[in-house]
Parts: structure tokens; sequence; C-alpha cells
């Protein structure tokens, strides 16, 4: 079966996030005025995301090069890598180069419970590799076209690998052009363990429920929903098997797709995206 291939020091896989930061990125979550930007929520989720990859990859004598990871924005200034700090400008980055590497450390607070049951707030640091960003058009055609770039320099050095994810988190239309050729161009490369996945996240802009992981493009509401589902992977079977512990339904061609997303339709997807089925 695909997608067992072994994740290793010696045979290390790859992440590709591909993040829209066109200027509709500036709307809120939601419906309602005053909570967090798209852009804001989008760069929190993956600065967590990035944070719980090094957290995995730790071990007793340092952070093992599990993962390789691009993060490429698009929107009004072009297609190009999203890291900032010393990473800035950098395609793809080992994780341990990110996790010795966040451009600074944000003083934030939480609430916790303390030993006596009571709640109190506590403040922690929080590292920053991504910074929220939003302006112009939404060339997404041509961020597909660059993480396959990527993906395929990959491949050449890493062809027995478990295969390369790709995540791309958007809010709204190409501007450049319909973006499901490239996606498919994308989705038919391939590792000897399985082709290469491709996953969409539609973020919210209203009330709407979201959609997780559907299985049938009739179910969506608009052609800009379809193609985004179109333009997605159907689960490996461990992926499927995951979903299904959080309480969705799947079948045999459920798709890494999220049709407005909430912030926690969000976490649950990139946690899900990103969560390996064999590493060591």
């Amino acid at each position: 079966m695909p997608y067992i291939a072994e994740i290793s020091r010696t045979h290390p896989s790859c992440f590709v996030f591909l993040i829209d930061q066109s200027g509709s990125m500036q709307d809120p979550f939601g419906s309602v005025s005053g909570l967090k930007t798209k852009a804001m929520g989008v760069a929190d989720a993956i600065n967590r995301l990035l944070q719980n990859l090094v957290i995995k990859c730790t071990k007793s004598e340092g952070i093992r090069d599990y993962y390789h990871v691009s993060v490429i924005g698009y929107g009004g200034k072009g297609v190009g890598p999203a890291f900032t700090g010393s990473l800035k400008g950098k395609e793809l980055v080992k994780i341990s180069e990110i996790g010795n590497n966040p451009a600074r450390l944000e003083e934030r607070k939480r609430t916790v419970e303390d030993s006596r049951g009571e709640m109190v707030e506590q403040t922690f640091k929080f590292p920053i590799w991504f910074e929220p960003t939003s302006y112009g058009g939404t060339p997404m055609n041509a961020a597909i076209q660059k993480a396959t770039s990527n993906v395929v320099n990959w491949l050449a050095d890493h062809p027995d690998c478990f295969p390369p994810i790709v995540i791309n988190i958007s809010d709204g239309e190409s501007t450049d052009g319909d973006p499901f050729q490239s996606a498919y161009d994308l989705m038919t490369l391939s590792s000897s363990d399985g082709e290469v996945l491709l996953f969409n996240l539609h973020i919210s802009s209203s009330n709407h429920r979201p959609i997780e992981y559907p299985d049938n493009p009739d179910y969506l509401p608009d052609q800009q929903a379809k193609l985004l589902f179109s333009m997605s992977s159907t689960l490996p079977e461990y992926m499927r098997t995951m979903v299904e512990k959080e309480g969705i339904p799947v079948s045999y061609n459920t798709r890494g797709f999220v049709f407005n997303a909430d912030l926690v339709s969000v976490i649950r997807f990139l946690d899900i995206g990103t969560r390996p089925s064999n590493m060591r």
C-alpha cells in the first residue's frame, strides 16, 4: 500500500504551505467585526504548527531533520518564500533550522488552571516565523506552479520518500487564471511511495457552517468550492482513520478539503494534514 514509507533523518519528507496574502485576508474570520483578521489567524495557525513540528522532531540529542518545510506566500506582491528573520528568502528549510531560528519571540497570555483548581493568567513566549500580510490579488495559479517546482526538485533528490504534502490556504478565487491544470500537474507527481498530496483549506468570511472533508462536490454551495474540491487529493487510508476519529464521516472518495473553515477547523485541518503515518 502507498503512504507507508518511513520518515527518518535519512529518509525525510517535506511540507509546502501556500498562503493567500491577498487584500481580502484583511477581513475578519466569520461575520463578526473586531475579531482577528484571516491573515492574523492563519499566521497564528502556521506559527503554532511550525512550533509543533519542531517539538515532534525534538529528541534528547536535539532536533532531528525528519522534515523540510517551505512556506510560500502569494498576493499583490507576487509569489515567493514567506519566512521572516534569518530564514527570509529560503525556499525549503530543514526543521532544525526552523527550530533554531525563529524571527522573534512574542510575549502572549493564556488562562490555565493552577494547582488549586483556580483559573489564572499565564505569560508565555510564542515563536514567530511567519507574519500576517494582506495586499492585492490572488495569484493562486502561480503559487501552485511554484510549489510544483519545489516538489520536482525535492523528488529528484528523494525519490523514495513519503510523498510531499502541499497545503493551500485561501479565502478567494484565483486572479491569474484557472489553477486546475497546475493542481493536476502537481498531484500527478509521485515518489515510489505514492502521489504528492495537495489539500485545500478555504477560510471563512461568513458565518456559514464549515464543510469538512467532503466526498461529493454536489454538497458544495458554489463553483469555486467545487473547483477547490476537484483540486484536492483523496485522503490516504491512515488520514481517513484520523478524520473518522474526529467524528467526521469518511469514504474512499473523501478529499483533503475544507470549505468556509473557522479557526477551529483551520487548526484541526493542519494537524490532520501534517500528521505522519510512520515516523522514526
